[in-house]
């Protein structure tokens, strides 16, 4: 869904070949400017290798760098030299910070056992994600043949990395200190992100530059429950281009709370005491235009029981919210009070599988 610009304020200027502007919420495009054209993203792309880090195990696991994860490292770097022990976590902060070439590598190495494997994760997570017109060869971002993403695409990338907590903590770190080498000493990771420091609600994500990409920023903000990515590739003024679309998608949505009308008030409880008990639908929080509002429809998913035992605030069900079609959020129904159960052995194995088979259709 792309939102006509003509019905709000100015957007101004953008200096970016390929642009995009979305509500993360929904995914639903407020402005976009060539976003499906393939370019070279430079090191926005240790956005992927960073996540991909993270979703590979603890980030205090600790490493010692190999000649091999450094052969070949180019342009930017923090300084990791063979025999180094660092953890997971000082690779992450060093790409997501200081964008470090070498951390990549050593990030790609240790995860996949070389840079060739590590690109196949990076496709095969960029097909999950949904990246339908994305490639990658290299882990840090430096160019290469077939290396190549969309705007469209790289906000996608943000949208799923910013959802893991620990990834959105460190892409909106300022500064982090790590400690390694023989004598250890202390270096300071400063990000590269100012609009970090410069813009209202900005939480991150990456830059990135090579002489052939020009240019590129993957950005995060949020203000008052409203959520917004913005992508730009080879945008010679990246910092305000982003600013102005910032600026223009926080003006023309804003948070709405929606809590839909539930057509029952209770629910039955197999083997419970009391074996009826009330349960509410809990708000959701939608980032909407002027007049949106009275468009949303929305489906109820809700079992006919649930088996005892049951807690307050226990989720039952769920409504998923819709704006012309388009799913744009959701919420969860609760239980709005307690039911003690009876022994787990006294419920049948066929009615337990038929209560879990239809709670997964329903869900």
């Amino acid at each position: 869904m792309s939102l006509s610009l003509t019905a709000y304020a100015d957007i101004g200027n953008i200096s970016a070949e390929s642009a995009i502007l979305v509500e993360q919420g929904s995914m639903r495009v407020l402005y976009e400017k060539s976003a499906h054209e393939k370019m070279p993203m430079a090191s926005t792309t240790k956005i992927m290798t960073t996540i991909l880090l993270i979703e590979s195990g603890d980030l205090n696991r600790q490493l010692t760098i190999t000649n091999e994860m450094l052969a070949g490292v180019e342009g930017s770097s923090v300084g990791f030299r063979a025999g180094n022990v660092v953890t997971c976590a000082d690779l992450a902060y060093g790409m997501m910070l200081a964008s470090g070439n070498d951390a990549a590598n050593v990030a790609a190495i240790y995860v996949a056992g070389s840079l060739e494997k590590f690109a196949d994760m990076m496709n095969e997570k960029a097909a999950q994600i949904g990246m339908m017109d994305t490639h990658f060869v290299t882990p840090s971002g430096l160019d290469a043949d077939e290396h190549y993403s969309t705007a469209y695409d790289m906000a996608l990338l943000a949208s799923y990395a910013m959802d893991n907590p620990i990834f959105a903590e460190i892409a909106a770190t300022t500064v982090h200190p790590i400690t390694c080498g023989d004598p250890a000493q202390t270096v300071y990771f400063s990000n590269h992100n100012r609009l970090l420091k410069t813009y209202e609600g900005a939480k991150g994500v990456k830059t990135g530059f090579t002489k052939k990409s020009g240019r590129c920023l993957v950005s995060y903000a949020e203000r008052n429950g409203v959520n917004l990515i913005a992508v730009t590739l080879k945008a010679p003024d990246d910092w305000n281009d982003h600013k102005s679309l910032f600026d223009y998608g926080f003006s023309v949505l804003k948070a709405n709370e929606i809590k839909a009308e539930l057509p029952v008030k209770s629910i039955s409880i197999a083997g419970g005491a009391p074996d009826n008990i009330s349960i509410e639908a809990q708000p959701a929080v939608l980032a909407l235009l002027d007049g949106e509002k009275e468009k949303i429809t929305s489906n109820i998913y809700l079992p006919k029981f649930v088996y005892a035992p049951v807690c307050q605030g226990d989720i039952i069900g769920r409504i998923d919210y819709y704006l012309d079609d388009r799913l744009i959020g959701c919420a969860p129904i609760v239980a709005s009070q307690d039911s003690a159960g009876e022994p787990a052995s006294e419920k049948s194995l066929l009615d337990k599988m038929i209560y879990w088979f239809y709670m997964l259709l329903c869900w």
